[in-house]
């Protein structure tokens, strides 16, 4: 079906799930050993996390309405919306909690988060239509969840934590890149200028796999420079050949989301247990 990326299942995009999970679990093992640990917090960061990247997927095909005249695929994308936003109230309930629990600090965090969530396909800012979403997502659901969910259990910031999220944060817009790259077609048909529509299948292939290179390359040099103790995360290898192979035709392109998804998890928790 021609609009089958409306349906709740398709936007809710389960298989991206693995990014609010694998990149707040970074930050809570970092925390791991510190003073102000908690596991009931812990959860909750888990909680609040999943809820914004239900809210973040849901809300993303908004601004594709000013492209379809389809009333029934319209009805579809207003639905999927409220309940984006549903799920962002209660995330947001989560994060005032939180906030009581961690301190302002938190607060600055959280309404960056916010805007961003928000800015991703909601105009006049609308990063999805700018070619920008795999950018912001690395900051956004990547980066900031990391070092967010340090913060909150350990009070503190600081560069290893920053150096530690990025590869996961890489993998979070490898994710974005690989659900562009199944739609790129239909994406450049309803005039919605993604990043894989502006560069084209061909490059975007080429940056998806630079980027699955620059993943192990990173996570490497953490290792070497003591940044990460174990090299656990040297397991889910194998699974590159595979993407890599999978991303060749219109097939394996077609289903590139969800083996992303897989190799984020598989990556993630090897790299937690490395941590």
């Amino acid at each position: 079906m021609k609009y089958d990326k409306y349906s709740l299942g398709r936007a809710l995009r389960p298989f991206s799930f693995s990014v609010a999970l694998i990149t707040c679990l970074v930050g809570i093992v970092s925390a791991a050993d510190t003073a102000g640990f908690s596991y009931p917090v812990a959860s909750l960061i888990l909680l609040g996390a999943l809820l914004l990247q239900a809210s973040v997927n849901l809300i993303n095909d908004h601004a594709d309405l000013q492209y379809l005249t389809d009333r029934v695929v319209r009805a579809k994308i207003v639905r999927n919306f409220r309940l984006g936003l549903g799920c962002l109230l209660v995330a947001a309930a989560v994060g005032i909690y939180l906030i009581s629990y961690a301190g302002l600090g938190l607060l600055a965090l959280l309404l960056v988060g916010l805007a961003g969530a928000l800015g991703y396909t909601v105009e006049p800012i609308n990063f999805k239509r700018r070619g920008l979403a795999v950018v912001l997502v690395f900051w956004l659901m990547g980066v900031l969840m990391v070092c967010g969910s340090y913060y909150i259990l350990a009070g503190e910031i600081n560069w290893l934590i920053f150096w530690r999220s990025v590869p996961v944060s890489l993998i979070s817009s490898l994710l974005l890149l690989a659900n562009e790259i199944r739609d790129v077609i239909s994406d450049e048909q309803e005039g919605i200028r993604t990043l894989t529509v502006r560069l084209g299948l061909h490059r975007a292939r080429v940056l998806y796999l630079t980027l699955l290179a620059s993943v192990m390359v990173i996570a490497t040099v953490l290792w070497s420079l003591g940044a990460i103790s174990g090299f656990w995360w040297l397991a889910s290898l194998p699974m590159i050949w595979l993407l890599y192979k999978q991303q060749q035709d219109d097939a394996g392109r077609a289903s590139l989301p969800p083996a992303s998804g897989r190799f984020f998890m598989l990556f993630g928790l090897l790299y937690c247990l490395s941590l």
